[in-house]
């Protein structure tokens, strides 16, 4: 198995469906990167992960919110589809096995987090 981890901000809220009687939540998550070029130019590039969450505890989905800095790990995958101009595109997906909330997003002031969660496990929260 092939282990990927993610810590990043949502890029939106994310959304819950349930596909083939089965709960899936579903967010992307933005990781940014600064650094310099060769010719010494400031370059910031930010690689999203589309995130997919395949569990029976949805209630950490209200929590999920633009912004949100979160941790996910589990398996990637690549999908390769057709643009809308007609090219070829290709995104990383990740098939998430663990979420834990890091922490207030962006968009909150103050120091709390987001449902209390501390940095804990999804598992161990009581979603």
């Amino acid at each position: 198995m092939i282990k990927l981890q993610v810590i990043g901000h949502l890029g939106k809220d994310c959304t819950t469906n349930v596909v083939n009687g089965k709960n899936v939540i579903n967010f992307s998550v933005a990781h940014s990167e600064k650094y310099k070029d060769a010719s010494g130019n400031p370059v910031e590039r930010t690689i999203w992960v589309d995130c997919a969450y395949w569990t029976e505890k949805t209630a950490v989905a209200p929590y999920l919110k633009k912004g949100q800095l979160v941790y996910a790990e589990g398996s990637p995958e690549v999908r390769s589809y057709t643009k809308n101009d007609g090219t070829a595109g290709t995104s990383l997906t990740l098939r998430v096995l663990n979420v834990q909330l890091l922490g207030s997003s962006r968009n909150e002031s103050g120091g709390a987090d987001a449902a209390g969660a501390g940095g804990a496990e999804s598992d161990d929260l009581p979603f």
